[in-house]
């Protein structure tokens, strides 16, 4: 290893090696535009190829994201996520996001200030405050279930959107009164809607980050949100049971950090983004992927209810972790290097991004045997490994809120299971699309209602 050069086998230490020079492992040579062009309209089938012909490691150029160095061997994905956060900086691959998350959000920060923030965020997704949030979210799910038009086709994906935004701005943001809970969903709806289709991540991916964050369109869209957020945050310190409150934003409020100082307003802010962007979409996502999957195997769908309205979760637990595998909602997690690291027998230069892929880790054969088969019975003796079932990354920057995640889909689904009566609208499965950074059933998940609120179930 050349001078200068980090093994992540040893992440503590430095090891020098006479003779070889950083360099990326081969991939497609036709020009950046057209490697962008199939990473966005066909993200499955691109990965697919490229692995079928590089192997497990290859190299990608995606316009203004630099250069990705793909990874689908487990060993190598146990490299990253034990690799030292000084050399593997996950908050500059999320930079993509900085004109929605703003600059504070705990995505975005590496090394200290990262593992500062982070420590400070945890504390409300785990435990008995997480659990508290039970019955809230099955409330919400009951009411939008019996909104539900018997007999016609409808799309489920908007549908899971509208409840897992509900449960954020009541379980995260502690938004309680009417004429506020109204006025804050239409101007989170409206941004999110702008932020997350096609279109913006094309324009995230041609002009970059800062380009991004100066159109005037994007700030018309945040500013609103941006305003109601912090006139939130501001009437929440000055609550005087503010301490007696359970909501999550209420916790972030009293939170301090070491040094016994609170969050700015910005931070607050750029964290409630944070969970906002990274809570709703992806769940919304993953709940709607998993009825496209149950509606296609009516077997298993019954066996959800029957076990379901039986008081038991162990299916539940195998039918969630199945969906995350078989249709995990992000495709990849990033890591930008900061000095040349080694992993998988290559030496990779600083300023490439070392990229552990979800997708196709979950679909290696000798894991998952028939990997392209919906089988939630592969997770009922067996239970999901560190390094090959990983939908919400790993290591020290595994998602704070995976806990949060899988709580509220087997919430949200009990009452689905339950309390509707569900059939595929067509016969065919539908294909993985893209939204922004997100993979999204094709046909927003369609589905037809015979009946509702358990009758005929």
């Amino acid at each position: 290893m050349s001078a200068g050069a980090v093994t992540v086998d040893a992440p503590s230490t430095r090891a020098v090696a006479a003779g070889r020079e950083p360099a990326l492992p081969p991939g497609p040579r036709y020009p950046r535009a057209l490697q962008t062009l199939g990473w966005i309209a066909r993200p499955g089938p691109f990965m697919e190829r490229c692995r079928d012909r590089y192997g497990d490691v290859f190299t990608l150029r995606v316009a203004s994201e630099g250069t990705w160095v793909f990874v689908s061997d487990p060993s190598a994905v146990e490299q990253v996520f034990k690799g030292d956060p000084r050399f593997l900086h996950a908050g500059e691959g999320n930079a993509i996001l900085r004109p929605i998350l703003g600059e504070h959000s705990v995505l975005l920060l590496d090394e200290a200030p990262h593992m500062r923030q982070r420590k400070l965020m945890l504390p409300p997704f785990h435990g008995k405050r997480m659990r508290g949030y039970g019955e809230l979210m099955t409330e919400i799910a009951e009411a939008e279930v019996a909104r539900w038009p018997i007999g016609e086709p409808l799309e489920l994906w908007p549908r899971m959107q509208a409840v897992t935004l509900e449960i954020i701005m009541r379980a995260v943001f502690g938004v309680r009164e009417a004429e506020r809970l109204d006025r804050l969903r239409g101007a989170l709806r409206r941004a999110l809607d702008l932020t997350t289709d096609r279109s913006s991540m094309v324009a995230f991916a041609a002009l970059g980050p800062d380009r991004v964050g100066r159109l005037r369109i994007l700030r018309r869209a945040l500013d609103p949100v941006d305003e109601l957020l912090l006139d939130e945050i501001r009437s929440r310190r000055s609550d005087p049971d503010v301490a007696e409150r359970d909501d999550v934003m209420s916790m972030l409020v009293q939170a301090r950090y070491e040094d016994g100082r609170a969050m700015a307003d910005a931070e607050l802010r750029d964290e409630l983004m944070t969970l906002l962007v990274a809570g709703h979409e992806t769940t919304a996502t993953a709940l709607a992927w998993a009825v496209e999957r149950l509606v296609r195997h009516p077997d298993k769908l019954d066996r959800l209810r029957d076990e379901v309205a039986a008081g038991e979760d162990s299916y539940l637990d195998a039918v969630v972790h199945e969906t995350l595998r078989l249709r995990p909602v992000l495709p990849i997690v990033v890591r930008r290097l900061t000095e040349p690291v080694e992993i998988a027998g290559h030496l990779l230069p600083a300023g490439a991004s070392v990229t552990p892929c979800i997708y196709l880790i979950h679909r290696r054969p000798d894991v998952y045997p028939e990997p392209a088969r919906f089988l939630p019975e592969r997770f009922l003796d067996t239970p999901p490994g560190t390094y090959t079932w990983i939908p919400f990354g790993g290591g020290v920057r595994r998602c704070l809120g995976a806990s949060f995640a899988l709580f509220e889909m087997k919430a949200v689904l009990s009452v689905v299971a339950t309390r509707a009566r569900l059939r595929a609208a067509r016969p065919a499965s539908e294909r993985i699309s893209r939204r922004a950074i997100t993979l999204t059933p094709s046909r927003r998940a369609e589905v037809v209602i015979d009946s509702t609120d358990g009758a005929g179930v």
